[in-house]
């Protein structure tokens, strides 16, 4: 796990933390220290944290989408290279509206827990894990049908599309390993009404990598077949 990843670790740690500032820890359980009195006047370091992470890993994505566009444009008027076919839309045109609905039943959830509705945050939680779970499915799916065709390591195209695709697939997965945190905190009492920022954060990460993945699908999937 990188380093931004690790962060986004630590961000849903401390934001648990704040949630919950007067728990004491169990035998088993991670400690939580008392926060100071004026923590949650404004906003909490865990929420600035979120958005600097998401800052940080949105520049990450510009970065690799405009490595894309800048060889696209220098290679010439073929693209992707001659012998790698234009990607299929099929699997793909499945997996990105399940991954791009699976924000509204994430938002529901936070809608339902700033409401004190523990059962509507849980419910919430499993189906944006199932719907983000089907897409990384679907996405090895692809891949292993990719890797008959070309590999990271054929050419600058098999390169980069690997590179991004398997960068966002990365981050979705780490999203799924904060949904489940945060289900298991719930699951064991530690949010309501007044204490919700894990849940928060996490949903603020996954609306991230909803939105990227719209740039990815526009760049890598769709600008081959109508951007000759």
């Amino acid at each position: 796990m990188g380093p931004a990843q690790g962060a986004a670790g630590g961000i849903l740690r401390m934001s648990t933390v704040e949630a919950h500032p007067g728990l004491l820890p169990g035998p088993t359980e991670p400690a939580l220290l008392h926060a100071p009195a004026d923590l949650h006047r404004g906003r909490a370091p865990g929420w600035w944290g979120m958005v600097f992470l998401i800052a940080t890993e949105a520049m990450f994505f510009m970065l690799l989408l405009g490595s894309y566009w800048f060889l696209r444009f220098r290679h010439g008027p073929v693209w992707p290279p001659d012998g790698i076919k234009k990607p299929d839309l099929f699997l793909v045109s499945i997996a990105t509206p399940i991954l791009l609905l699976s924000s509204a039943p994430m938002h529901w959830a936070e809608i339902g827990i700033r409401k004190g509705r523990v059962w509507q945050l849980r419910l919430g939680l499993f189906l944006t894990f199932v719907m983000g779970g089907t897409f990384l499915a679907l996405t090895s799916v692809e891949y292993l049908e990719k890797v008959k065709e070309f590999t990271p390591t054929t050419d600058v195209y098999g390169t980069l599309f690997f590179s991004i695709t398997g960068f966002h697939a990365f981050h979705v997965f780490v999203g799924l390993l904060m949904n489940l945190w945060v289900q298991y905190y719930a699951g064991r009492g530690r949010f309501d009404a007044a204490h919700y920022l894990p849940a928060e954060v996490v949903t603020m990460y996954w609306h991230f990598v909803d939105v990227v993945w719209v740039f990815i699908f526009t760049t890598i999937y769709l600008s081959p077949h109508f951007w000759p």
